[in-house]
């Protein structure tokens, strides 16, 4: 019964995954908008940048973004993010040099203070295996693991969601092939690497499949390149300090393109339900009244995200309403 991926297709089918994933759009848009009004330079944690130059920016990066997607060939479409961010990166530092030698604080968005104390070249520190490692009982194994029950759902089911977004972008089922078993494989694999190097558990990144779908390339060797490069230029010191010089408004603008496509590839997936039905009006409605009405359940310690609250208040309304399509 829970072999393969038929069942996942009936529990989670469109009219339930196209609503979680315009959710998981919709749930980015505030961050996306907060960082679009801030800059970089702080005084006591709060940028001093004027949030319409912040915006200014923001929109600059943001448009340039829609420009070489639309109108770009070759190269140009394939690096729109890039060249956005240059562009925004550059008004930016215009409005920063103008405000520095005007003394005006509501033009300094870019702190460049960090290329003061640069360093060249990265520091590394290698820790012992299991140093510093305490003894461990089986009651705390046990609460640790019943606490990541409910994450292991949320992750799971973001997964399938970002899987079958990206399935309807392509064009291929990958849940079938390459298969569900292989993505989740490679999501554990890549968790269990990155775990050794003091790194987060890894997760589909619902902004990488913007990216696929602004960008049109969906190749594997590509992806793979630019994973290499990634981790090639995490070593380069000056790079990384010119990243964390660029500023949240210019972020915030390559951010609203990235949740906004997510959204809209979420919607995409409701134009094949037939919304003329009730049983699915309720089961949108519920997804998305709940999710962005930032539904969340707390039990102890454990927390259940408003995502992951729609999604199984939506796969419940699915089934308690699927009988009347037998009737």
């Amino acid at each position: 019964m829970f072999a393969g991926v038929n069942w996942i297709n009936k529990l989670m089918p469109p009219v339930v995954i196209g609503p979680t994933v315009a959710l998981i759009g919709l749930s980015l848009a505030g961050a996306a908008i907060n960082d679009l009004q801030v800059g970089k330079v702080l005084v006591e944690g709060v940028s001093v940048a004027s949030p319409y130059a912040c915006i200014f920016c923001g929109f600059v990066t943001l448009f340039t973004v829609a420009i070489c997607s639309v109108y770009g060939k070759n190269m140009t479409k394939l690096i729109p993010f890039i060249i956005g961010i240059v562009a925004g990166y550059l008004v930016a530092t215009i409005f920063t040099l103008i405000g520095t030698y005007t003394d005006n604080q509501a033009l300094m968005i870019i702190d460049f203070s960090a290329f003061k104390n640069m360093q060249w070249y990265p520091d590394f520190t290698f820790v012992k295996a299991f140093e510093g490692i305490k003894e461990i009982d089986a009651s705390y194994i046990a609460t640790v693991a019943v606490a990541y029950i409910p994450v292991a759902f949320v992750v799971f089911a973001e997964h399938i969601a970002d899987h079958k977004n990206l399935s309807s972008i392509i064009g291929t089922e990958l849940l079938e092939e390459p298969g569900l078993h292989r993505t989740l494989l490679g999501d554990g694999i890549g968790s269990i690497a990155g775990a050794f190097f003091g790194g987060c558990p890894n997760t589909t990144y619902g902004e990488s499949v913007g990216c696929v779908a602004i960008t049109g390339n969906a190749s594997v060797v590509t992806i793979l390149t630019t994973a290499i490069i990634a981790i090639i230029a995490s070593f380069v010191a000056p790079f990384v300090t010119f990243l964390a010089t660029i500023p949240n408004c210019v972020m915030g603008g390559v951010c609203i393109s990235l949740y906004g496509f997510i959204a809209v590839s979420g919607l995409k997936m409701i134009q094949k339900v037939d919304l003329g039905q009730n049983k699915n009006l309720f089961v949108v409605a519920v997804i998305l009244i709940t999710g962005i009405g930032g539904l969340t359940l707390t039990f102890g310690k454990i927390t259940i995200t408003s995502i992951a609250c729609a999604l199984i208040f939506g796969i419940i309304t699915n089934l308690i309403t699927s009988k009347a399509k037998e009737e």
